[in-house]
């Protein structure tokens, strides 16, 4: 059974972040787990460490957490479980701060926006998000603003109706772990779950359907015979580039969360990153659990 007790939320005032706590606080009411809002005040001393600055810089800044934790306070006013939320504000690089402090606390998810408030984030995906991704112990949910809206602010208690997952496989154990929250998410919001697999390397034309038969026949055995009481299990496979068919099927299908595994955190696991997810994450169209190992 997954457990997930602690979430992770950083925010920088965006409308990405705060899509992004829509996601954390819906996800932490399913799970019964501590909501932890994070804001890093990035002070001109951590980005030029060799250069002095006027009194009066220091003031802004100080300033700045100030506003940061009214802020902070602004965001949580409206959340029934706003007691279960607790609110950070650090300073230093907006990376090291987010990554040390998941460590420190133990978090068992991050939830972050795709972009932030630099307007060339708006063109790729965030610096302080990818380095999350690539370099975080624990799952970090990407929030990006979906081509459809399923987030109901009316819905204070329930802002987030996720209903179509779904699981991205190549059946590594990378994607195993993943599964375990894809049928853990599945079964908390009642959501039907579709597993694909894509076919990278397309058999000869005469192995093609036994190829894709045997491919459906493993994907139908990932899931447990009792997901069917909590969920629609689907099946699809795929060919031709993993990404490309990916996003095409998130398209397809409607679908609200993408769950992927990825790889850990050495050279080579960052350049594969780089290949299929990053893409997936950068062009896609709804938010992306990836799953680290």
């Amino acid at each position: 059974m997954l457990r997930i007790e602690k979430i992770l939320c950083p925010v920088d005032f965006s409308e990405y972040s705060v899509k992004a706590y829509d996601y954390a606080r819906s996800l932490a009411r399913h799970y019964g787990a501590k909501l932890l809002l994070q804001h890093v005040v990035q002070p001109l001393t951590s980005i030029y460490p060799y250069y002095a600055f006027p009194d009066a810089l220091n003031e802004v800044f100080s300033n700045l957490e100030t506003s940061a934790k009214q802020q902070l306070a602004e965001m949580i006013s409206e959340d029934p479980r706003n007691g279960a939320v607790q609110r950070f504000v650090h300073k230093g690089t907006a990376p090291d701060c987010i990554l040390a402090f998941a460590m420190s606390q133990g978090a068992d998810l991050i939830v972050m926006g795709t972009h932030g408030r630099h307007g060339f984030d708006h063109f790729t995906m965030g610096s302080v998000t990818e380095k999350v991704l690539r370099k975080s112990h624990c799952p970090v949910l990407a929030v990006r603003k979906p081509a459809h809206d399923f987030i109901h602010p009316v819905d204070v208690e329930e802002p987030v109706q996720l209903k179509k997952i779904l699981f991205c496989t190549d059946f590594s154990d990378h994607s195993a772990r993943a599964l375990t929250y894809a049928l853990s998410l599945a079964m908390e919001y009642n959501a039907d779950l579709t597993l694909l697999h894509v076919l990278e390397d397309v058999p000869a034309t005469d192995d093609l359907q036994a190829g894709l038969g045997e491919v459906t026949r493993r994907l139908e055995e990932l899931a447990p015979p009792e997901a069917g009481d909590w969920c629609n299990v689907q099946t699809a496979v795929r060919i031709g580039r993993p990404y490309q068919q990916i996003l095409q099927m998130t398209i397809e299908n409607e679908s609200d969360l993408v769950i992927m595994g990825v790889r850990g955190r050495n050279a080579v696991d960052l350049a594969l990153f780089g290949s299929t997810t990053h893409r997936v994450i950068q062009l896609g169209t709804s938010p992306v659990l990836a799953v680290h190992l």
